[in-house]
């Protein structure tokens, strides 16, 4: 009686959760498009002359103009658009001619999610078992190394590291191209070729930090009784290290990088620019050039969204960790 009953005694709280984080969600991404549209409009520049060249009439530029809406008042711009963009209407780019939602949604956000995986895989990989050595190995050596790669994995910006990586193993050894794209999807063993110098790039700086983490939060969790009474049972070092230990170490790692994802969003918009790739960064960045303001506000909203659905995983895998944070 009491199990069937349950359910119903938390599906209203459950329903006025959903609802409430429906509702933050919709209220930052209003905030986000209102601030974002003004700012654009604030910024230098006229699309308009941009569009037209350096030889045009004040005829075809008025009516140019009139046709993209910028005769109307801000707020009515801004309306017009939020009701369109709601809609799915994203509107057309006036330079490529292409619908704005299906080169954001289709074309570029696929290749900037596909770097940012790629990039998280490579830190992770390389940065949970060097911080794991350098904790085991505590003022010897590996600690030394693992402390000295962290640094230099934060010191080096992504703009940077990408160029030398390119001068190195694409001019000097010619090991893996300098810039374009093809999908890993389409063809793995050519598009992981491609992405594997950007992959580095953007992940190298996450190597240095999630080592750090780890290094920090295992050197906790090996002075604590349980990891002792593992060691006492028999258990052999490898398990007590990788699996009670790091079952405890993944909450303060999952919030860091949760917390970082951002940086790499930001970091992939220099990482696109650097490599030639088609993603969201190249999008902004070739919108901004032309002051096409409708593909910029679709990048900032798709941005914005990812921090927003980023921030719900992470709290969503809290409670898959940490069994004391689910509901009876």
């Amino acid at each position: 009686m009491t199990t069937a009953t349950r359910p119903r005694r938390y599906a209203a709280p459950r329903f006025w959760q959903a609802l409430g984080t429906v509702a933050q969600t919709a209220i930052v991404l209003l905030v986000v498009s209102g601030l974002s549209f003004g700012f654009l409009k604030l910024s230098p520049g006229d699309p308009v002359a941009l569009l037209l060249g350096s030889d045009y009439s004040r005829e075809a530029y008025d009516q140019l103009y009139r046709q993209l809406g910028l005769d109307q008042p801000w707020l009515q711009q801004y309306v017009g658009w939020l009701g369109r963009f709601v809609r799915g209407d994203w509107g057309i780019s006036y330079v490529s001619k292409q619908d704005i939602f299906e080169f954001a949604v289709m074309q570029a956000l696929p290749v900037t999610l596909t770097l940012a995986a790629l990039s998280l895989a490579v830190a992770l990989a390389v940065g949970i078992p060097l911080g794991v050595l350098a904790a085991v190995r505590r003022n010897s050596w590996v600690d030394l190394l693992a402390s000295a790669i962290a640094i230099g994995g934060n010191a080096f910006p992504s703009f940077y590291l990408g160029v030398l990586l390119i001068w190195i193993f694409s001019v000097a050894f010619g090991w893996f191209p300098s810039m374009g794209y093809v999908s890993p999807w389409s063809d793995p063993a050519a598009g992981l070729w491609h992405l594997t110098l950007p992959a580095l790039t953007l992940g190298a700086w996450y190597v240095g930090l999630i080592a750090t983490v780890t290094r920090s939060s295992l050197l906790e969790v090996l002075e604590q009784p349980y990891m002792a009474a593992a060691r006492a049972r028999g258990e052999p070092e490898w398990r007590v290290i990788w699996v009670h230990g790091m079952r405890n170490v993944l909450m303060p790692l999952v919030t860091v990088i949760g917390l970082q994802l951002g940086g790499m969003l930001r970091g992939a918009v220099m990482t696109e620019v650097v490599f030639t790739l088609p993603g969201l960064g190249m999008m902004i960045t070739g919108a901004v050039q032309t002051r096409e303001y409708l593909v910029v506000q679709a990048g900032i909203m798709i941005t914005a969204l990812l921090f927003i659905t980023v921030n719900f995983l992470v709290d969503r895998t809290y409670t898959l960790l940490d069994p004391r944070l689910r509901q009876a």
